[in-house]
């Protein structure tokens, strides 16, 4: 497969396509949520319980009344302890783990395109047996880079961009990691205003759901994915 960039899409239309393959997966999007939640919430608790963090914060939040620099630095210092440092890398873990969840939005979207039907396995085909082990492979590159570059937020935002299409390529066009980095990185030469744009409603969309009726988050959370489809189907062609 190669791909090409065709005459610059206008931003609706890839709107408008996000929201349609959004809108038909509805059912998806809410496993989705329920799946990714359920699993990440069962773990947060049972650390907590484990090591006390919630215990932990309600300590140092008494410190606010001191101000702000001695609130950071008790922070800080709780931060540092094993069992924080413990807390932290079975929330990294999961997080790991649940990435390839993604990957089945771009099997299912391609079935809409394909007028095929839908299954609920389809949603856990990043799973699938090397799938599973190429995508949790890219995702622990992507955080640990999006964890360094977090401090500065510019350097995460670009980070963002330039691994956007990363995965639909991987997972369509059975591209390498460093090589899609760099079919990205042309892309969003092209089409920053287009990516920028729609990356940007995505994100506002993602979270709404859940700043105005907390459990409507459970729908829009997934969005994301949907965006991302509509924006690398538009911008690059499969070619066998």
């Amino acid at each position: 497969m190669e791909n090409k960039y065709p005459q610059k899409p206008g931003i609706d239309f890839i709107l408008k396509q996000a929201f349609f393959y959004w809108n038909k997966t509805l059912i998806f999007q809410l496993i989705f949520s329920i799946i990714y939640f359920g699993i990440f919430m069962t773990v947060f608790f049972f650390c907590d319980m484990k090591y006390g963090i919630f215990g932990q914060l309600n300590e140092v939040s008494k410190y606010l009344k001191d101000g702000t620099q001695v609130y950071l630095t008790e922070l800080n210092k709780m931060a540092v302890t094993d069992g924080f440092q413990s807390f932290s890398l079975w929330m990294m873990g999961t997080a790991i783990f649940l990435y390839p969840l993604n990957v089945g939005f771009f099997q299912i979207f391609r079935k809409i395109d394909l007028g095929e039907k839908r299954e609920l396995g389809d949603l856990l085909v990043g799973y699938n047996g090397i799938n599973f082990f190429k995508y949790v492979g890219f995702y622990i590159f992507w955080y640990f880079v999006y964890r360094f570059t977090i401090p500065t937020v510019i350097l995460a935002v670009i980070w963002v961009c330039v691994t956007l299409f990363v995965t639909p390529l991987m997972f369509f066009m059975d591209k390498r990691i460093f090589e899609a980095i760099s079919l990205n990185i042309r892309a969003l030469r092209m089409f920053f205003i287009e990516i920028f744009v729609c990356a940007i409603v995505a994100v506002i969309f993602k979270y709404i759901g859940f700043a105005l009726f907390f459990v409507g988050g459970l729908l829009t959370f997934p969005f994301w994915n949907a965006m991302i489809y509509s924006l690398y189907k538009t911008i690059f062609t499969e070619k066998r």
